[in-house]
C-alpha cells in the first residue's frame, strides 16, 4: 500500500519549518546508515541529538496523532522519533531497503519497521530531480509532492531518492510499527474504514448496517492487531 497524504502541515507551519532550518548544522549522513546502504547514501542529516531535531520532530508527531486518514492507514503502535535530511549539489540515496528492526535509544524500545514515511518541506519547483522512487508490484513508483504532503509505503520496498541537480530537496522521514503486521490485513482494515466513513456521512449515526459494520471493523482488529 503506497498513500500520499496533503496538508499534513499546512503552509504556515512548513514556512516555520524552514525558517528554523535555515542555518541549521548538517552532518553526512552515511554516518547514520546500515553498513549495506552507507556506500549509497551522499546526502546531509540534522543531528537526532539536537534540540531543533527534537523539537521539529515532536511537532509532527503531535500533528499525525490529530490526522485521521494517516491514524486509519497504519494503524501505528510505535513512530520513531522523524528525522531531517537534505539533499543538494548532486545528492542521493541509491537503491536500498530499510532496517527491518530499528533502536529508539532514549526511549529504551526497539521498532519493526512495517511502514515509512517521508513528509517533503520543499516544494518540487525548488528542486530537480530527487524523487523518491517506490518499487511496488506495478513497477516503480516517483513521488515528489508539494512541501506539507506525505507519502506512506512499505518499509519492505525497495526504493532510492534520485539526484538533485538544482536546489535543494529537504525532508522529514520515519518509520511506523502497525498494531497490524500484515499488510494486507492493515489495507483491508483501511478500505472498511473509509467504507463505513463515506456511508456515514450519508446515513443516520444510529443505522443499522453502519453500526454492524463498525462491528465487523472492530472485530476484525481485534483479531489482527498485536498491541
Amino acid at each position: 500500500m503506497l498513500m500520499t497524504f496533503d496538508d499534513v502541515l499546512d503552509v504556515a507551519t512548513v514556512q516555520r519549518f524552514r525558517t528554523q532550518l535555515i542555518g541549521a548544522e548538517w552532518i553526512g549522513g552515511a554516518a547514520t546508515a546500515g553498513s549495506l546502504s552507507r556506500a549509497v547514501k551522499h546526502n546531509l542529516q540534522l543531528d537526532d541529538r539536537s534540540a531543533l531535531a527534537i523539537g521539529l520532530g515532536n511537532d509532527i508527531l503531535r500533528r499525525l496523532g490529530a490526522h485521521p486518514g494517516f491514524l486509519s492507514a497504519a494503524l501505528p503502535e510505535r513512530i520513531h522519533p522523524p528525522k531531517f535530511n537534505r539533499y543538494t549539489g548532486g545528492g542521493r540515496y541509491g537503491i536500498h531497503v530499510d532496517g527491518a528492526i530499528m533502536r529508539i535509544a532514549d526511549a529504551n524500545l526497539t521498532l519493526r519497521s512495517d511502514l515509512s514515511a517521508t513528509l517533503f518541506l520543499t516544494d518540487p519547483d525548488e528542486y530537480d530531480g530527487g524523487e523518491l522512487q517506490i518499487e511496488t508490484p506495478f513497477g516503480a513508483q516517483a513521488v515528489k509532492l508539494p512541501a506539507g504532503s506525505m507519502v506512506l509505503y512499505p518499509s519492505s520496498s525497495l526504493h532510492q531518492v534520485t539526484p538533485v541537480t538544482r536546489g535543494e530537496r529537504v525532508c522529514a522521514f520515519f518509520w511506523i510499527q502497525s498494531m497490524v503486521r500484515d499488510e494486507a490485513a492493515r489495507t483491508l482494515l483501511h478500505d472498511l474504514d473509509r467504507s463505513i466513513q463515506s456511508l456515514s456521512a450519508r446515513t443516520a449515526p444510529d443505522d443499522h448496517d453502519i453500526v454492524a459494520l463498525t462491528g465487523i471493523y472492530h472485530n476484525l482488529l481485534r483479531r489482527w492487531a498485536v498491541v
